[in-house]
Formats: structure tokens, C-alpha cells, sequence
């Protein structure tokens, strides 16, 4: 039996993954290798550069231009970033001033907005999905609300935060909870309108008292799809809080990437972006893994 019948279809996959992104650091490498900058650890700049490096703080009022690191200029080679990305691993909560935060610090006060207001948009969506899955009347009434507020870009409403809570991070926190919260309304509506008739009858029958009736029938039932909209609701939410952040400014793993294109460190801004990309899969992930432990199979 020969390698390729033995090995697993998650095994192939992961060979397959695995070559494609040596492909893809083997083109990078080769398109950014040609023209790539020598890397000197110190050189003499022009005054224009040494008063930007002491406007950032990277050197004291009192440097010269031979205590000035020379800057990479150009798109970075799979090296250069994985240099940088050592040094930024090496100390991932360091806290040197606003402009100096470790990737770590950043991390957590996202982190941290985004799960308070997709926590209030899941108390908010998830029992007024329930009310209006449940009545005719209800869903009737709140539907052209709905339909009218879902297509409204979060950011659109970052101004009117901004003004009346007078506070960015709390606006931050305002933007998630009102991107998040449609998702997860629409689905819980759909999943409990969607439960089968049999069985809500059964209820009736046995006179099974509503609210026992909403958690032990229909909230089993509509589970797998108000998880789903949850799901979609956090990636929406991870993905709305960097261009918030960079919006707001101050703190987050947002701006930390807007900061670091504003110092010119184009390696720190592909480790921002990858960054951003990990942390998404792995939210990804622990919702899959959420909504296979609710869904079932008749």
C-alpha cells in the first residue's frame, strides 16, 4: 500500500496546505528578494528622517545621525518579517508609552471590547428573536425596523456615538454591539419559527407551561441555528473593531496596526494583519466547535 492510500483525508489536506504556503513564501521571496534594501545596523540619515525618529520617540532629542537605525524601505522580504515578528513575539506586553504597546496589550483591550458588546447583543438578540419567532404579531411589527437598521454599515454609526457618549472606547464598544446584533436576531427568529409544529402541539397538549415550553422545545430546537448566527456575528464583530479602532485611535489591535504604517514599518504591518487573521480563525474555530456540540441529526 503505497503512501498517498494511507494517509488520512485531513493528512492530504494538511500536506496541500502546507506546499501551497511554501509556494506562496517562495513567491513573495522571489518578488521582493530583487530590489530588496541592505540591511546596515546603522547608517547616517538625513535630518528630515532623525527629527521624524525623535517625533516618534525612537531616539532621544539628543541623537545624532549615526545612533539612527536605517529603516527598510520597500516591501519586506520573508526574512525581514520574520525579524521583526521575533522581536515583537520577543515582548508582546511591553508598555513604553501610547505609541509603544506590545501586541499583547493591544490584543486584550480588543479583545475585551468586542466581547462586551457582542455579550449585549446576544442578551438584546436572543429573547426578542424569541418574541418575534413566536408571534405573527410581533415579527409584523418589528420587521421593517429590522430591514431598514441590518444594512447600515456599523462605522456609519461611529460619529453618532462618538457625539453622544463622548467616549471612544465605549463607542467601540457600541459599534460591535449594533453589528452584532442582527446576525444573531435574524437567525434566532428563523430558528424559532422554524420549529415543527408536532412538536410545539405535543407541548400544548401535555400543557407545558410557555416558558418551559420556550427552553425545553423550542430553544433545543432553533440551538444549531441561533449558533449560527452567533458565528456570524463574531466574525462580523472581529472584523468591525480594527477598522473601528482605527477610526477612534488610542488603543487596540487596530490601531496598533495604524501605528505602525504611520512609523513606516511595513513588516510590523503584515504581523498586524496576520495577527488579526490567527485570533479570527481561532474565534472561527471554538463557535464550529460550539455548534457541532448543539446540532443533531433526526
Amino acid at each position: 500500500m503505497n503512501l498517498s492510500m494511507r494517509l488520512s483525508l485531513r493528512q492530504k489536506a494538511a500536506l496541500c496546505s502546507i506546499a501551497l504556503l511554501a509556494v506562496l513564501v517562495m513567491t513573495w521571496q522571489a518578488a521582493t528578494s530583487v530590489n530588496a534594501p541592505a540591511m546596515p545596523a546603522k547608517s547616517a540619515q538625513s535630518a528630515e528622517a532623525i527629527e521624524y525618529a525623535m517625533l516618534m520617540g525612537k531616539i532621544p532629542e539628543t541623537g545624532s545621525a549615526s545612533s539612527v537605525s536605517l529603516k527598510v524601505t520597500g516591501f519586506p522580504t520573508p526574512a525581514q518579517f520574520a525579524h521583526e515578528a521575533s522581536k515583537q513575539l520577543a515582548h508582546p506586553f511591553r508598555d513604553n508609552g501610547p505609541n509603544d504597546k506590545g501586541f499583547g496589550i493591544q490584543l486584550g483591550y480588543s479583545l475585551a471590547r468586542v466581547a462586551a458588546g457582542y455579550l449585549i447583543a446576544l442578551l438584546v438578540a436572543v429573547p426578542v428573536g424569541f418574541l418575534i419567532g413566536m408571534s405573527r404579531l410581533a415579527f409584523l411589527t418589528f420587521n421593517p425596523f429590522i430591514q431598514v437598521l441590518k444594512p447600515i454599515s456599523p462605522l456609519a454609526w461611529m460619529p453618532i456615538a462618538l457625539y453622544t457618549i463622548k467616549s471612544s472606547s465605549t463607542s467601540a464598544v457600541f459599534v460591535i454591539f449594533i453589528c452584532s446584533v442582527w446576525p444573531m436576531l435574524i437567525n434566532t427568529v428563523f430558528g424559532v419559527a422554524a420549529v415543527r409544529r408536532d412538536w410545539l402541539n405535543v407541548a400544548r397538549t401535555l400543557e407545558v407551561p410557555p416558558l418551559r415550553r420556550a427552553l425545553t422545545v423550542i430553544l433545543p430546537a432553533a440551538a444549531p441555528t441561533i449558533v449560527t448566527g452567533m458565528r456570524i456575528s463574531m466574525g462580523i464583530a472581529w472584523l468591525v473593531i480594527v477598522a473601528a479602532e482605527m477610526l477612534v485611535g488610542g488603543t487596540g489591535i487596530g490601531y496598533f496596526l495604524w501605528n505602525e504604517w504611520n512609523n513606516l514599518s511595513l513588516s510590523n504591518v503584515l504581523f498586524s494583519v496576520l495577527l488579526i487573521g490567527l485570533v479570527g480563525m481561532v474565534l472561527d474555530l471554538l463557535f464550529g466547535q460550539l455548534q457541532r456540540k448543539v446540532t443533531y441529526v433526526d
